[in-house]
């Protein structure tokens, strides 16, 4: 009796990785968000670059004088501008002291105060008190520097003063570049000292106010011209 073995059939092909419609949707997926993060990547760099390009050419050339009593002021009375000018001094002292009390009495009782961030004070207590929070918290440290920009009176008792301001710390110099621009209204009453009656102080936003130059030249003052 005799046993058969079957030959072996032929090997079976291996089929590979399975490919279909749901794998090739996946891979163009995963392409298209390569293409989209590359793609975004260089657009913030691109905008990160131009910003800073903005930055580093907005440039100012009326940058004022530190000196208030080196400023010319128009139509000034006799004695008015050293007068002024001491009552600016004492408020900057009165800041790099902190003393809030001291820097309330050079405004007059029903003074104005708008900072940078709208934040608006009316009378002299309320912007002692605001001062004295502001002293010990974060302003706490800090000092005042002003570069002038110009003084004009109008009759004997009244001055506007505009200057370019900020706050520094931690440096006996003050910084290069003033990032405020702000506005004194000086009165004198009944034969006093001169107090400051208005203040509004407008942080400078130098990209847009680069970009305003780039797209309109004709915005540009003409001390930036």
């Amino acid at each position: 009796m005799s046993t058969e073995t079957a030959a072996p059939g032929p090997a079976t092909a291996d089929p590979g990785p399975v490919t279909g419609p749901a794998t090739t949707g996946r891979s163009r997926r995963r392409t298209v968000k390569r293409v989209l993060g590359i793609g975004a990547l260089a657009l913030a760099l691109a905008a990160g670059g131009g910003y800073l390009w903005l930055s580093s050419t907005a440039t100012v050339h009326n940058t004022g004088n530190p000196d208030c009593m080196a400023v010319t002021p128009t139509d000034a009375p006799a004695g008015a501008h050293r007068q002024v000018c001491s009552t600016l001094a004492d408020m900057t002292a009165a800041w790099g002291r902190g003393d809030a009390d001291a820097y309330g009495a050079v405004f007059t009782e029903d003074a104005t105060y708008t900072t940078y961030v709208g934040t608006h004070y009316q009378g002299r207590r309320d912007i002692a008190e605001g001062h004295a929070a502001l002293f010990d918290g974060f302003l706490k440290g800090t000092e005042l520097a002003d570069s002038y920009l110009g003084i004009r009176f109008y009759g004997p008792r009244t001055a506007i003063v505009t200057t370019r301001g900020d706050t520094y710390e931690g440096s006996p110099e003050k910084p290069d570049e003033l990032s405020k621009t702000q506005t004194y209204t000086l009165v004198r009453q009944d034969d006093g000292p001169w107090r400051i009656a208005a203040f509004h102080n407008t942080r400078r936003q130098k990209v847009m106010e680069r970009v305003s130059f780039l797209f309109d030249p004709d915005t540009r003052p003409r001390a930036e011209k």
